[in-house]
């Protein structure tokens, strides 16, 4: 077990992508930026997990969590007033381990100045082309793949259409409660999911207000929100928003999420007020968008399992 997971070949295929990374932002003028890996807070959503551990700082103990993302730290660069910059950066989440996951990875984030979500996918989709060699991607709103793939409409359909859909398609889980997400994710995860993107990549936009995290919200009927996720042969690569810049609203979302990390038994971690604060001062508008180089390296290389891109897998670490 001391010998890497990764051949010399597929490490060398990896360097390649990252020059490759590093002059698409060089060309754009987009700063490269390193942010902390431990961090005072973490993300609140009770669908994420965090690493923490215990620093001891002038003679006190004091928990500190490893980032799942360098989101908030990047939004404070914003605020201060740096401009449009990403990121590559080792980030950490508990219980995710398997073909496509690994609770150390590689991800790739930026953040565009005056960019919209829809501009920001124009962008995402130039990168793909060029790393993975493929066509323009396609793009089809959660509601449409929704009735493409359950024939019905996520909006508007009950709980008790989606519990329906999940039994029709013999989808084997325990029965999840009234809380209309958890039915959308099962659906989402385990059945539309695996057939996206089988030949080239697909956009997926205009999420439910209520998986909004920290995007704005497009007011309509139904309201919206403006985030998007790109899926390439049934995997997700990334996940990007027109960031939400209401302190306010984000705080409200915050406390929320706590909330229900408190009622689902879920660790409890607190509050990041410098993110807030950071808000509160102006963030400038903006989109941002986070990608699993690991999972972008497993599919340019053709590769099965992520395990084969990294130096060393988890159980080899």
């Amino acid at each position: 077990m001391w010998q890497p997971s990764a051949n010399k070949d597929i490490l060398k295929r990896r360097a390649d992508i990252l020059k490759q990374i590093r002059a698409f932002f060089a060309k754009r003028q987009v700063l490269e930026v390193e942010t902390p890996i431990l961090s005072h807070a973490t993300v609140p959503d009770p669908y994420i997990q965090s690493f923490s551990t215990e620093v001891l700082l002038s003679g006190k103990k004091k928990d500190f969590y490893m980032q799942t993302s360098p989101e908030f730290h990047m939004k404070r660069l914003l605020a201060a007033g740096i401009g449009s910059i990403y990121q590559i950066n080792k980030a950490f989440r508990t219980d995710e381990q398997g073909r496509f996951h690994n609770p150390e990875f590689t991800m790739l984030e930026w953040y565009r100045v005056g960019f919209n979500h829809h501009q920001l996918m124009d962008e995402m989709d130039e990168l793909l082309q060029q790393v993975l060699s493929v066509t323009q991607a396609i793009r089809l709103t959660y509601a449409e793949v929704f009735e493409e793939f359950c024939g019905l409409n996520p909006h508007t359909a009950s709980i008790h259409d989606l519990r329906d859909s999940a039994k029709e398609f013999d989808l084997k889980i325990n029965d999840l409660g009234n809380d209309k997400d958890d039915w959308l994710f099962l659906l989402m995860s385990h059945l539309i999911e695996p057939q996206l993107g089988k030949s080239i990549p697909v956009f997926i936009y205009d999420f439910p207000a209520s998986q909004a995290a920290l995007a704005k919200i497009q007011m309509g009927n139904p309201p919206v929100a403006e985030r998007f996720e790109v899926y390439f042969k049934g995997i997700e690569l990334a996940n990007g928003f027109h960031e939400l810049t209401n302190a306010e609203e984000q705080k409200k979302r915050f406390l929320q999420d706590i909330e229900e990390r408190e009622q689902k038994n879920l660790p409890v971690v607190p509050l990041d007020n410098y993110f807030i604060e950071a808000l509160s001062s102006g963030l400038p508008n903006c989109a941002g968008v986070a990608l699993g180089i690991d999972r972008l390296i497993m599919l340019a290389c053709q590769c099965s399992s992520i395990d084969e891109v990294i130096s060393f897998s988890w159980e080899r670490a």
